[in-house]
């Protein structure tokens, strides 16, 4: 009898495409995940000798990847008898053991799912509008699928160099208060890199601090901070899909390469319940739109005319403790001190987002005609009316 390691991931197979032959690496020094999904390949063919050879010598070599251990004793017990599914924890388990052999149940089905049901070539999640080249990575993370996208960004556009399993929320996602144990969805950066010798072995090797709640979040009464991407204790492998405080939570391997790799303050963490794929080419008209609407407010604050600009700007504005009305005189005198100089938008940067609502994140350097450098701005545009007003709007570095 067949225990949770093997069952729901074979049917995943059944049902699905394999994968392509480049994505399976039996080999040691392939990722522990490749492997596993060899295994499972190997079971599917009915190859069963040398799945549990392949088993073996990746329990030997992860000895603390629990999965992997599972499969092994799976396989070791599919020698004496059929393999079958198996749709309940095993009667005799524990409340505690039979709810961690569920998740590990739900690990392989999503490790599969991920790897059998590829995003379609040339496509990237619908929330990346527009990036400037100088955002050189991206970042999305798909709750329904356990997994983390990693994107490099250069000046033909997004292109996915990396995907990893990872771990949420034990109460799942739509994070809206502080200890509620769910994962936030939204769109955020990363605000901070946090070393290994800054944190206790629980995070592994280091962390990616996000910006949540952003200031659509707290527009909306959301509480709770110290959402992270982070690793893992020595001790284990990976953790079970919903098994966090609220963080997104790597393999330690997988998470030192995002260390290593993305920069603070200029990359952008997307986390949605499933991820739209779309083309490339298909944000063309809504980044267009988006351009012109900014551009328009630009225009606008560069001739001083103080009555187009406030018509940018929600009546429900704030941004820190300045109401609309405060806000109004802020920029009266930031525009006195322009003098009349025309300013300029650098590395632009436009995400949207869609729950409840329709939201754009705009970030940029604005730089004074005759000056080299500016601040860095952030804005939140929402749909009010049928039209796009800012509703916050504030200086990040």
């Amino acid at each position: 009898m067949a225990t949770c390691a093997l069952a729901a991931p074979l049917a995943t197979l059944a049902a699905s495409p394999p994968p392509a032959k480049s994505s399976l690496a039996p080999a040691r020094h392939a990722s522990p995940e490749a492997r596993l999904i060899e295994v499972y390949r190997l079971i599917r063919a009915g190859d069963t000798r040398q799945a549990l050879a392949r088993a073996e010598a990746l329990a030997q070599d992860v000895p603390n990847f629990q999965l992997a251990q599972l499969v092994y004793g799976d396989l070791l017990l599919t020698r004496r008898g059929k393999l079958g599914p198996l749709e309940a924890a095993p009667s005799e388990l524990p409340a505690s053991a039979a709810s961690n052999w569920a998740q590990l149940r739900r690990e392989a089905a999503v490790r599969l799912a991920a790897l059998t049901e590829r995003p379609p070539a040339q496509t990237v999640p619908r929330q990346f509008v527009d990036l400037p080249t100088s955002t050189r990575h991206a970042i999305a993370v798909d709750a329904s699928r356990s997994r983390l996208y990693l994107f490099e960004n250069n000046a033909q556009g997004l292109r996915l160099v990396a995907d990893h399993y990872v771990s949420l929320g034990r109460l799942g996602v739509d994070k809206k208060e502080q200890g509620d144990q769910r994962t936030p969805l939204g769109v955020y950066f990363i605000t901070s890199r946090l070393e290994g010798r800054q944190l206790k072995d629980f995070y592994g090797p280091g962390a990616l601090t996000l910006n949540y709640p952003n200031e659509y979040d707290r527009r909306r009464g959301k509480t709770g901070s110290g959402i992270w991407l982070h690793g893992v204790p020595p001790e284990n492998y990976a953790r079970t899909p919903q098994s966090t405080d609220g963080c997104v939570v790597l393999a330690n391997d997988d998470l030192t390469r995002l260390l290593s790799e993305v920069s603070p303050r200029r990359t952008p963490v997307v986390i949605t319940p499933k991820i739209e794929w779309v083309a490339q080419s298909q944000t063309e008209q809504e980044r267009t739109a988006a351009r012109a609407m900014v551009e328009q407010w630009r225009k606008a604050r560069s001739r001083g005319d103080m009555a187009r600009l406030m018509s940018f700007y929600s009546p429900q504005f704030t941004s820190g403790n300045a109401d609309l009305a405060q806000w109004s005189k802020t920029l009266s005198r930031e525009l006195n001190a322009a003098g009349g100089r025309e300013s300029e938008l650098k590395e632009l940067s436009i995400l949207s987002w869609r729950d409840t609502s329709e939201v754009l994140v705009v970030t940029f350097g604005e730089v004074l005609k005759g000056q080299r450098s500016g601040p860095m701005k952030r804005q939140y545009w929402g749909k009010e009316g049928g039209q796009w007003k800012i509703f916050f709007e504030g200086v990040i570095g």
